[in-house]
């Protein structure tokens, strides 16, 4: 009886840990960017990426100037997409949700975390 018992406190302890990544679709990355700015460090440098309700999106990075580029989300892809004045096609990343956690993930670049701030906020306070 004590051994079931334990299994069991075992099992109910493990089921939280065991979180699920979500593949979040067209219409929720569109709510999630849309207005509002991603924080996060690429390749070990922290950025900041505003995305306009009208497409138009501008990175910034510490030490660098911002760059202006366009986004739009993909609904049959269910991916975010942007093109920078450099670019000749637009890139793509799926957006995933895990354990409240935001994270950009391609086949080019590993999972990549970031935290959304409300409205435009590409100077930190």
């Amino acid at each position: 009886m004590i051994r079931r018992a334990f299994l069991a406190c075992l099992l109910v302890l493990a089921l939280p840990a065991q979180a699920q990544s979500v593949k979040l679709k067209a219409h929720e990355i569109d709510a999630l960017l849309s207005g509002n700015t991603a924080v996060g460090k690429w390749d070990g440098t922290a950025y900041r990426q505003f995305f306009g309700a009208d497409g138009t999106t501008i990175y910034t990075q510490e030490g660098a100037r911002s760059t202006r580029g366009q986004w739009r989300i993909d609904a049959a892809k269910d991916e975010y997409q942007s093109i920078w004045p450099r670019d000749s096609d637009w890139d793509g990343w799926f957006v995933m949700e895990w354990d409240g956690t935001f994270y950009w993930v391609s086949k080019k670049t590993p999972p990549t975390p970031f935290k959304l701030l409300e409205g435009e906020q590409l100077v930190s306070p």
